[in-house]
């Protein structure tokens, strides 16, 4: 996995899907959706194998963290500006660690 159960942004994941309702940073909520993006993407291959080229993978996590950012603009009442930031933010850095991720590993 990308991110170990006590990074940054695995902490940032669980303060943005624990039910707090308080307003929460585009930073906080970057790192908990790069984190969700990278559990799901990893879920994917396990099911369905790896995608066929890195521009695949890096569409896949892109795809992954705008759900993420729906659903929680959804349940936490984010305006569409709050929530287009937010998205924006995610994905630089979720295609960033992915990019980093997966080129360590050699997987593209």
């Amino acid at each position: 996995m990308w991110f170990t159960h006590d990074s940054d942004e695995a902490k940032a994941h669980d303060q943005v899907t624990g039910g707090h309702s308080a307003k929460i940073s585009h930073e906080l909520i970057a790192a908990a959706a790069s984190y969700e993006a990278a559990k799901a993407y990893e879920h994917h291959v396990a099911k369905n194998g790896k995608p066929a080229n890195h521009q695949k993978a890096i569409e896949l996590v892109a795809a992954l963290t705008g759900g993420f950012i729906d659903r929680l603009a959804e349940t936490k009442g984010m305006d569409e500006v709050d929530k287009q930031r937010a998205k924006h933010d995610a994905s630089s850095s979720a295609n960033q660690r992915a990019q980093n991720a997966l080129s360590k590993q050699g997987e593209f």
